[in-house]
């Protein structure tokens, strides 16, 4: 029967040690403790849900469009941010072909 292993001394931390039962039976959630701790318009504003990004004064539109697949593939080669760079490319386009 193989032996646990002992604990290395050197990745043991007395300031922080690792949670245990008994701190998790001590545990309780941030909405009954923040208040205490922060006051209620802190916590009020921590606990309020957040959802993704802040809206955007100006969103993009989706579409679903076909371009060739050398055009798209050269645009991907180009890293990350690659359909910002193509959304850049139209623009520059259209303002070099006003209507």
């Amino acid at each position: 029967m193989d032996m646990p292993p002992r604990p290395n001394p050197e990745l043991i931390d007395n300031d922080d040690p690792e949670a245990d039962e008994a701190w998790f039976a001590k545990a309780r959630p941030a909405k009954e403790m923040l208040a205490d701790m922060m006051g209620d318009a802190a916590s009020k504003e921590m606990l309020k849900l957040k959802h993704g990004r802040p809206p955007s004064t100006a969103p993009k539109e989706h579409v679903n469009i076909r371009l060739d697949a050398d055009i798209v593939q050269s645009f991907k080669l180009t890293g990350d941010g690659w359909q910002t760079r193509l959304n850049n490319a139209l623009r520059e386009w259209l303002s070099a072909h006003p209507m």
